[in-house]
């Protein structure tokens, strides 16, 4: 098991857990192969789901994986918001022929039983999103051999998770694509996130653990940028999305080159958390008047996505992307890390000639 970050890939690039189907075993399985740390999304999936998943993934690869978990979520939401919600997506339900979802499925996505799994039964790391673990359950981790990482969205959150106990911390700029990662879902602080490369300033002047930086990370000279700023590695999501191996509808990866998608929004839209994704009919629609309600919109909205994606309706998706989507280049993992890699050896070479000697 894994001592150090540098342990657990060749390169400095992770690959970004993205719930709801892209990070699967395949996608994971072809980061590790290709020298980078691969990740399988647990989010949204039974314990048991999960554990089918990490077995394949062991059967794909004999490289370092990680496995990233969803924090429990306070009991916050207002129901009234909720239902008046739910009355404004009935059209929604009616243009797709297919009922809305329960708000109330599920407030703590199996947490307790997936930690209980990789407790059991190790993996090299093991990542946390939208909020922090307890100490004892990240000394657990340490004992049993797998490094832990929480994903931050402030130096504060950065700071916590120090003292927690991580191994090291996840660094999400407002650029990425996705749910945002904070640890206190306030819509007050709607609009208010901080760029990557200022942020990950700020966290290395606050942790002495290792940051992987992620947000909008598409080329190797960005991550060569962070690195020079602090950062151990990068973590991109978005990159992969288009990428052969990944799980992600046709209709999501074609809409992130799509001219007709020309800018991503954080919204509460689809889900009832900030998340970056493609501005599109939803969106527009639906996002102004979203309530703080995570995961009950997730859930009221599970059905309209599912119908939209079988209806070839991107308009009606869920098209997650960081600010970089134009970016995206369709090669295999494997060409896509050799080619970062490359930039990112060009952009070091190239600032060692510009220093001064």
């Amino acid at each position: 098991m894994p001592s150090a970050l540098t342990d657990l890939c060749r390169y400095p690039i992770v690959q970004a857990p993205m719930a709801g189907g892209a990070s699967g075993p395949q996608l994971a399985a072809a980061v590790a192969d290709a020298g980078g740390l691969g990740f399988l999304a647990a989010g949204y999936k039974t314990a048991d789901g999960m554990y089918n998943e990490i077995k394949q993934l062991r059967r794909l690869t004999g490289g370092p994986f990680g496995v990233n978990l969803f924090m429990p979520q306070p009991a916050l939401a207002d129901p009234s918001a909720v239902e008046v919600y739910r009355h404004q997506l009935a059209g929604e339900a009616a243009w797709y022929e297919t009922p809305l979802g329960d708000p109330d499925s599920s407030g703590d996505d199996g947490y307790e039983a997936k930690v209980a799994i990789l407790l059991e039964d190790p993996v090299p790391a093991v990542s946390f999103t939208f909020g922090c673990p307890t100490r004892d359950t990240l000394d657990a981790f340490a004992k049993a051999g797998t490094y832990t990482i929480v994903t931050v969205t402030s130096a504060e959150e950065a700071q916590a998770a120090q003292w927690a106990g991580a191994d090291a911390v996840c660094v999400q700029g407002v650029e990425a694509g996705g749910h945002q990662s904070t640890h206190r879902d306030d819509p007050q602080a709607d609009h208010t996130g901080i760029g990557l490369l200022s942020l990950v300033t700020q966290v290395r002047e606050t942790v002495q653990i290792p940051i992987v930086a992620t947000g909008g990370l598409m080329r190797g000279s960005q991550i060569a940028a962070l690195l020079a700023a602090g950062a151990d590695a990068a973590q991109l999501g978005t990159a992969f999305l288009i990428c052969p191996e990944s799980g992600a509808h046709l209709l999501h990866k074609q809409a992130l080159t799509n001219p007709l998608f020309v800018r991503t929004e954080l919204t509460r839209a689809f889900s009832g958390r900030p998340a970056r994704g493609l501005v599109n009919r939803f969106v527009r629609e639906h996002g102004p008047y979203a309530p703080a309600a995570y995961p009950q919109i997730h859930y009221l909205t599970t059905g309209l996505r599912q119908a939209a994606a079988k209806a070839g309706d991107a308009q009606g998706m869920a098209l997650w992307a960081g600010q970089g989507h134009r970016m995206a280049r369709e090669l295999p993992v494997g060409e896509l890390i050799e080619l970062l890699i490359d930039e990112l050896e060009a952009a070091r070479a190239a600032l060692s000639m510009r220093s001064p000697r």
